[in-house]
């Protein structure tokens, strides 16, 4: 039974930042004074944003505008454009499959850096919510199933960012594992299982990052809207000690009762339900004006630390280094060795030819969809950093398949602007009269307006031209992607119109909108005037300051088996096959969830074909979550990729060549079969998610349903073995304390490799529901050629613990086991924790 329960502690020993971070230490007495001037209209108006992306500025106080920016994968920054290019890092999953906390504050810092270039005073990330199925879409965005691995990166990640002087925000606080109904949903878990999984995520990085701002959810949680929930008050400020600004996710304040809460800015503005009913709220003393004091502090507070105020000035970056190579770097630590029956790495030498095949080989997906989307200023395929890196050898590329994704945007190249000749597209708003209301000349397209000088609100008409210039003859459809009625026009001619429905969710229809095609002949050199006419009348909502229009092609009728038989003729004169398999924007993005884990269209088929072609056939997964391979016991060798980032072609030549190491390992456990997964629906019912499983997800989960994946937790192969041999640890530890083991691991190849070492706890005779075992620990180690090296791990008792009305010791032996994943440990040590 338990025998010592402790109020709600820190995890582990905070480890302050590196950098002496201007405002973190200050007393608040300058900003009280400031505040004191204030109206309340105008403190009103300050917890409101301004527009998409900035807060409001009040020059009597000294405060300037504070811009806010997507990432969390790059910074966007203030406008969704083409033209304002940003440093393009690979996937969070990519990220967390390196299993180093030291990469991910590299990782924030590098963001940081583009975020003081562009001007942008708050990264709207980490995403640190949990991978409770992998069927959630934006599963890429956000690090792992584990909570204690969660929390570690999440923490770097935000020490990086802050001590570069920019704001971090984890988000989103919290249970917002899914996309389905996200803004309606309410899920439902019990205290313990908030405890011990999805605030464990947040709370290291709370208690020990101390990030400037945090992101409350669009979802309820247990029947309460986050952004109105108990829980951003206990225990996030009262507990936690969390200082910032409980920024919402965007429209996700809906009424004054979160106001009433701990909910601090709601964004964007300057529309919503607080301003004038707000004022009129506390004039009626229904709430306090304390209540808008304490945000609006909070506000003023992040306004010291990002620089805002007169007088004050971020920190000078600490952490500054080439970004283009981080994003090299992090995709290689990042990328997961599945399986090698001898095949890897190649000598560059030997090969004559190689065959690459794949959509995604010649147009891999680097980044997700949704917010997390940047604009490279470059992207190096598959197709092109292997004949970069093979200059000698004859590199072919052949398709194999083709999936559905709907239009995609025209070559740049083949485009014209009509009115200033050169390169690209003119876009103009038009207003009920025809009048024209802004113009500009794009190089895309496909273009998002989020935030910038568009007047999408105050206009009637869109209309986007081009001359299109094809370089080869033959039938495409052409056609375009939006949400609401559309006309395109070829050489003044109707070619399609549609009214087009997207999903209920207004970010799916913004981020991934349906799309329409007509089929249409197409002869080389000879020109055609595309007009696409988009109808923006009865905008609402966050309709009147966003909107997303693409213009382009696809594939007309296609026959499918006559492509694979191409790919497996071109495979079979090749010494080697690289076949590049993934997904799309159709299937992994934020605003919807995944309906299967298959890949889309033909691919399995394509790998079947291919390694029965060439033995020799390594296949890459280009996917930024789980998907099925009933091929994987076939391949000569499995490389997941993940979204690789900008410099993805080039890191996967680097992989296969031998160059770097394959460093990655899995964050999050890969089944064989959709049906064996243990926890899988995102599908709410009657509007409400259970969270029944309660802390049994993930590897946890399938350890309790006994059911064998295709890969664990953890898993992940290097070109050397390396092992643990010997570990050591304190016989015992009271509750709070940090108990630190070392593990001797030794390598047992001719070349230098890195291994991951993990520890996880056992309470096989406890008298409260455990798991069978749960990770307590981690590091990552790179071992000498045929050497040894000594690794500490430290597992904070806390972990030991469970939650009954705070935090409870179950006094007696705890089970450590050391090893490489979920059930590759064969080390084993006891650890005591004493009442």
């Amino acid at each position: 039974m338990p025998s010592h329960v402790t109020p709600a502690a820190e995890i582990g020993q905070p480890t302050p930042s590196t950098a002496a971070v201007p405002g973190d230490r200050l007393s608040d007495a300058p900003l009280l004074e400031k505040l004191a001037m204030l109206t309340l209209e105008e403190k009103v108006q300050l917890i409101t944003g301004r527009d998409l992306w900035t807060t409001w500025p009040m020059e009597r106080i000294g405060l300037r505008r504070m811009l806010v920016s997507d990432g969390p994968s790059g910074v966007r920054g203030e406008v969704w454009d083409e033209r304002d290019q940003s440093l393009n890092l690979p996937s969070a999953t990519a990220l967390a499959s390196s299993w180093d906390p030291d990469l991910a504050r590299r990782y924030g810092a590098a963001a940081a850096v583009e975020a003081r270039r562009k001007g942008v005073d708050a990264v709207l990330g980490p995403t640190i919510n949990l991978h409770r199925s992998p069927l959630g879409g934006r599963h890429f965005e956000c690090y792992s199933e584990d909570p204690v691995l969660t929390a570690e990166l999440a923490t770097a990640y935000v020490t990086g960012v802050q001590d570069n002087g920019v704001g971090a925000t984890p988000k989103h606080y919290v249970a917002n594992d899914f996309e389905t109904e996200r803004f309606t949903v309410d899920v439902r878990a019990d205290e313990r299982t908030l405890r011990e999984l999805y605030l464990l995520a947040f709370e290291k990085a709370v208690t020990e990052a101390r990030p400037w701002l945090l992101m409350s959810a669009y979802n309820a949680v247990n029947g309460i809207p986050a952004t109105e929930n108990p829980l951003l008050r206990t225990p996030l400020k009262d507990e936690w000690g969390f200082d910032g600004v409980v920024v919402s996710d965007w429209t996700a304040v809906r009424s004054l009762e979160s106001a009433k809460a701990e909910q601090d800015l709601a964004m964007p503005g300057p529309a919503g339900p607080w301003g004038a009913a707000l004022v009129e709220a506390v004039r009626r003393g229904e709430i306090a004006e304390e209540v808008v004091d304490r945000k609006v502090l909070r506000l003023l507070r992040l306004a010291r630390r990002v620089g805002a105020l007169d007088g004050s000035a971020p920190a000078e970056p600490v952490w500054v280094e080439d970004g283009i190579a981080l994003a090299r770097h992090a995709a290689a630590e990042g990328s997961v060795l599945l399986e090698n029956r001898g095949e890897l790495p190649w000598d560059g030498g030997t090969l004559r030819k190689v065959a690459v095949i794949g959509e995604n080989a010649l147009a891999a997906r680097t980044q997700g969809g949704g917010s997390a989307t940047v604009m490279p200023e470059y992207t190096v395929s598959p197709l092109e950093g292997l004949r970069a890196a093979l200059p000698d050898a004859e590199v072919s590329y052949s398709a194999g398949v083709t999936s559905p994704i709907g239009v995609v945007e025209l070559p740049l190249a083949q485009m014209t602007n009509p009115v200033t000749g050169n390169p690209g597209l003119r876009a103009r708003f038009l207003a009920e009269d025809g009048r024209e209301l802004f113009t500009e000349d794009r190089l895309c397209g496909h273009l998002v307006y989020l935030g910038g000088k568009a007047p999408v609100g105050e206009s009637r008409t869109f209309e986007l031209t081009t001359r299109y210039t094809p370089a080869e003859s033959g039938t495409v459809r052409l056609g375009f992607a939006l949400a609401g009625s559309g006309r395109l026009y070829v050489d003044g001619r109707l070619l399609v119109e549609a009214v087009l429905d997207a999903d209920e969710d207004p970010g799916s229809g913004l981020l991934s909108a349906p799309s329409t095609s007509a089929e249409f002949k197409l002869t080389a050199g000879v020109p055609l005037d595309l007009r696409l006419v988009y109808d923006l009348v009865d905008r609402t909502g966050l309709g009147t300051q966003a909107m997303s229009v693409r213009l382009g092609s696809e594939p007309a009728a296609v026959d499918g088996d006559a492509l694979i038989a191409e790919a497996v003729s071109t495979a079979a004169e090749a010494d080697v096959a690289v076949v590049v398999v993934g997904t799309n924007s159709l299937v992994e993005s934020e605003g919807h969830d995944r309906t299967s884990l298959c890949l889309p269209g033909r691919q399995d088929d394509l790998v079947r074909a291919v390694v029965a072609a060439n033995r020799r056939t390594v296949v890459i997964v280009n996917a930024g979550a789980p998907v099925l391979m009933p091929w994987r016991d076939r391949v000569a060798a499995l490389l997941v990729g993940w979204f690789g980032g900008q410099e993805f072609g080039n890191t996967l030549a680097d992989v296969l060549l031998g160059s770097v190491e394959p460093g990655g390992r899995l964050t999050t456990t890969w089944p064989a079969e959709q049906a064996d997964v243990p926890v899988l629906s995102c599908t709410p019912e009657n509007g409400v998610v259970e969270y029944g499983e309660g802390i049994h997800i993930g590897y946890r989960a399938w350890l309790r349903a006994g059911t064998q994946p295709a890969y664990w937790f953890g898993s992940g192969l290097g070109y050397t073995v390396i092992d643990p041999v010997e570990v050591s640890a304190p016989p015992a530890a009271a509750p709070g304390e940090v108990a630190t083991l070392r593990v001797r691991v030794a390598n047992r190849g001719g070349r230098a490799g890195k291994q991951v070492v993990h520890v996880y706890a056992e309470r096989p005779d406890s008298a409260v529901d455990r798991p069978v075992r749960w990770l307590v620990g981690s590091s990552p180690v790179v071992v000498p050629a045929r050497g040894t090296a000594e690794v500490e791990v430290a597992v904070p008792t806390r972990y030991l613990a469970h939650w009954a009305d705070g935090w409870a010791y179950e006094s007696g032996g705890f089970i450590l086991r050391v090893g490489t994943s979920a059930v590759e440990l064969p080390l084993r040590t006891t650890l005591v924790v004493s009442g």
